[in-house]
């Protein structure tokens, strides 16, 4: 299967670096998968165009079959997990960077207690391609955002359980604050961080400043959350915050405008959509659920204790 994995992502990613980096391997093993494929089937699949890799005809046609038999291993695979009631066996699990440290530990932490039997592993990718790995079978769950300015793309052979709700607010020096709720479209004029226009994040806060009447002026496009609150505890630029982000991050310098507008992102656990859920899967997504309240709770403690 990994061989049919290696051409599914060529074909999609279009370059032997990015399947490479999709798949977790070396440029190297990608191309041994290929090779060994093209001895597989007696055909030639990729050619050399310049620099680039290309499918063949008959790489093209073998990709698309490619993806009906992973699909069909994975529902298989699921099958079989699902006849099993024992919380037991292994988990993959697919987390992006910002959830590893709050969300993610101490779920493997409490599951190695409770469920001995399972064996969980984790592989991180960008916030927006979770989704899509559960779908292929890279994982069987993976931690994901949906915003509702910009929703996640559905897919029917997956599933999403919110774990979480939160509003965003704008991260600012002292300057800038003001207290109580304070209408979106105070920040027209001021310099935005924001991530890449192409992301599900981005496209949420360009949606919401432009049903406030303006366009963002981006003067730093950022990825990485903690580089844009740090820009913004400079004065470099107002960053979109939630509490979940100042509570992991902790930035110094910073204040948090409350808005008027509800704009709000989802903390979601997403897992294929079955008829019967594997006793694990079912397991760990309960355990999830469990450590998002918690940390809600001690969140809602100590902002009481201090207030």
């Amino acid at each position: 299967m990994g061989q049919l994995r290696a051409l599914r992502e060529l074909a999609r990613r279009g370059t032997m670096a990015a399947a490479a980096h999709a798949l977790g391997y070396t440029t190297g093993a990608v191309s041994q998968q290929l090779a060994n494929l093209e001895k597989a089937t007696g055909r030639t699949l990729t050619t050399k165009s310049g620099r680039r890799v290309q499918l063949t005809r008959s790489g093209m046609i073998l990709a698309k079959h490619a993806e009906h038999v992973l699909q069909a291993e994975a529902d298989l695979r699921g099958a079989l997990e699902a006849d099993e009631q024992d919380v037991a066996g292994p988990i993959r699990i697919g987390t992006f960077a910002t959830t590893a440290s709050a969300l993610l530990v101490p779920t493997i932490a409490e599951a190695s207690k409770r469920y001995p039997k399972v064996t969980i592993t984790s592989r991180e990718f960008g916030v927006d391609e979770t989704s899509a790995a559960v779908r292929d079978g890279e994982v069987d769950i993976a931690l994901g955002i949906d915003y509702s300015h910009a929703p996640m793309p559905r897919d029917p052979r997956t599933e999403l359980v919110r774990l979480h709700t939160e509003r965003f607010g704008l991260a600012v020096t002292a300057n800038l604050y003001t207290p109580g709720a304070t209408p979106l479209d105070t920040a027209r004029d001021w310099p935005w961080i924001l991530p890449p226009a192409a992301t599900q994040y981005a496209r949420a806060l360009y949606a919401a400043c432009r049903l406030s009447g303006f366009e963002p002026q981006v003067a730093h496009e950022v990825t990485d959350t903690r580089t844009s609150l740090e820009l913004a505890a400079q004065g470099l630029g107002v960053a979109p915050m939630t509490d979940l982000m100042e509570d992991l991050l902790r930035p110094d310098g910073l204040r948090k405008i409350e808005l008027e507008e509800r704009i709000e992102r989802h903390i979601v656990l997403v897992r294929r959509a079955q008829p019967t859920r594997p006793a694990a899967v079912a397991a760990v997504t309960d355990l999830f659920a469990e450590v998002v309240r918690e940390a809600r709770e001690q969140t809602e403690f100590d902002t009481g204790a201090e207030s």
